[in-house]
């Protein structure tokens, strides 16, 4: 058993988890399941809570139930991971990245996401507001717009051939690429990073 557990926890090459991920599109397509996304979640769980009578949320959510149980799967997996299976010293940051986020007061590697920004005690400043609150807006709009996010057009409308997701994935890419190349450092000053 532990050495299962070891083995789990080892970083694991882009050519085992590539092929798994693919997997998934032909096994929702033989389950019968013609989307996947996690935005859509949401929808789902608003259709099951909000009262009748708002038309977006009036139809069968019970039908995607799998959906639901997908992301708690999710959600209980990640705590899992987080709680008995993450070494924070696996977590490598290129040496390049390392110096770029220097400029920015960004030298803590110990969690997933760096503490200078994403900490509680960031919630309630100006860095806070923008990167919680605008940012977690435009987000949610963005997938709403774009019609679900990037697991669901990437994964699923890609191997389904389908042109808006065909869009959306490039400029999810283009925006990435925006956001990290151009708009970060001046946002980051902008901030007091």
């Amino acid at each position: 058993m532990e050495q299962l557990i070891e083995w789990i926890k080892q970083p694991w090459p882009w050519w085992i988890a590539g092929p798994v991920i693919g997997l998934t599109v032909p096994a929702l397509l033989l389950l019968g399941n013609k989307s996947f996304g996690i935005s859509s979640s949401l929808r789902h769980i608003c259709a099951a809570c909000i009262p009748a009578g708002i038309p977006f949320f009036t139809y069968n959510w019970r039908k995607e139930m799998w959906n639901l149980v997908f992301v708690l799967g999710v959600l209980i997996g990640g705590f899992i991971a987080m709680q008995f299976l993450a070494d924070p010293n696996a977590i490598v940051v290129a040496e390049s990245t390392q110096r770029d986020l220097a400029e920015f007061g960004i030298t803590n590697y110990s969690n997933l996401m760096p503490i200078e920004i994403f900490s509680w005690g960031n919630l309630f400043t100006a860095k806070g507001l923008l990167f919680f609150v605008i940012g977690g807006f435009l987000i949610g709009f963005g997938t709403r717009y774009a019609g679900g996010c990037t697991s669901g057009h990437a994964i699923m409308g890609l191997s389904n051939l389908q042109w808006p997701s065909l869009v959306a994935t490039i400029f999810f890419m283009v925006g990435g690429f925006l956001m990290t190349h151009v708009f970060f450092g001046p946002l980051m000053k902008w901030v007091g990073l």
